[in-house]
């Protein structure tokens, strides 16, 4: 049996590589490369009775992103699989995929039999992520829980907001009519408690649950 695969990617050299590990695999069949999710979305569209096993996609590209191109295939063409290929590793950006149900996710730099690997694994119905974005993916949810067990009192929110404000210690006092002393302790549990650094940490963590507006 054949498998007719599609491969999107702006960098012309990673493409030609793509395309000659590819070529020597007799069950794969490249019916198309293209630039940018753009072409391919389109391609999809007015090809829909074509059989599509899997598009192999980068996610900077012009015009239409991997993300995005991911999205329109799983939300419109369900028997359609996809597999990222890209040097992103941001933490935002796996989430998003994972979320939108891409089945696969490996490196650049991965090795020619790790891919060929993935696209193997992706045909047979599973999913197939790399030891680095599956590391990625769990710090990222390990990070999300422990911020949901951290809970801050008001009155922990109400100076986190003021230091966040730029508020001098004196001033965050005379606000909320405490000691400067009392400020100060506030302010290193605070450090502690959320595992910052500094008051740039403070800052960072009220910008984050939108204690500001930025």
């Amino acid at each position: 049996m054949k498998y007719n695969l599609i491969i999107v990617d702006d960098h012309k050299m990673f493409l030609d590589g793509l395309l000659s590990i590819l070529y020597l695999e007799k069950e794969y069949n490249v019916i198309l490369t293209a630039k940018n999710g753009k072409q391919i979305a389109k391609y999809i569209e007015i090809n829909k009775n074509e059989k599509i096993d899997l598009v192999i996609t980068d996610i900077s590209m012009p015009e239409l992103d991997g993300i995005s191109l991911n999205k329109i295939i799983k939300k419109n063409y369900k028997n359609i699989k996809t597999l990222i290929v890209s040097m992103h590793n941001d933490p935002e950006m796996i989430e998003n995929l994972i979320k939108n149900d891409v089945d696969g996710y490996v490196p650049k730099n991965a090795e020619k039999q790790e891919l060929l690997k993935a696209i193997k694994t992706i045909l047979n119905g599973e999913k197939y992520f790399s030891k680095q974005i599956k590391d990625i993916h769990l710090n990222t949810k390990l990070a999300k829980k422990r911020e949901e067990e951290i809970k801050l009192t008001q009155r922990e929110i109400d100076v986190i907001t003021l230091i966040a404000k730029e508020y001098t210690t004196q001033e965050i006092a005379d606000k909320l009519f405490l000691s400067k002393h009392t400020i100060e302790s506030y302010r290193k549990n605070l450090i502690t408690k959320l595992n910052v650094r500094n008051l740039a940490g403070l800052t960072k963590y009220a910008l984050k649950m939108k204690y500001i507006k930025q």
